[in-house]
């Protein structure tokens, strides 16, 4: 029979726990068979490789990634660097020109 655990305070003698590298929140796995318990760290599958709190900021920010290119906001892709410090210093520029076009109040 196996069972996962959360660790928690009190779940293993503090002492065995640091001993074995194991950290509270960690999730461990326990065998049992014939009267003897195994217990071994439960590694994360893909699916669980994030809390739910970082899986929320995640999917946040690819939805606003994917909001930013359906609305046409994103950059051309360039071939060398060189190119895109070019595309650089041509929008700088543009940047520069359009600050000394303004009249001054």
């Amino acid at each position: 029979m196996t069972f996962v655990v959360k660790t928690k305070p009190g779940t293993l003698p503090d002492e065995v726990r640091q001993q074995a590298g194991i950290k509270i929140g960690d999730m461990l796995e326990f065998k049992v068979s014939g009267g003897v318990v195994t217990v071994l760290p439960k590694l994360p599958s893909a699916d669980d490789e994030y809390t739910p709190e970082q899986r929320r900021i995640i999917d946040a920010q690819l939805a606003e990634g994917l909001a930013d290119i359906k609305a046409g906001r994103v950059s051309r892709a360039f071939e060398t660097h060189e190119e895109f410090i070019a595309d650089l210093h041509k929008a700088a520029k543009r940047l520069n020109a359009k600050k000394t076009k303004r009249p001054i109040r």
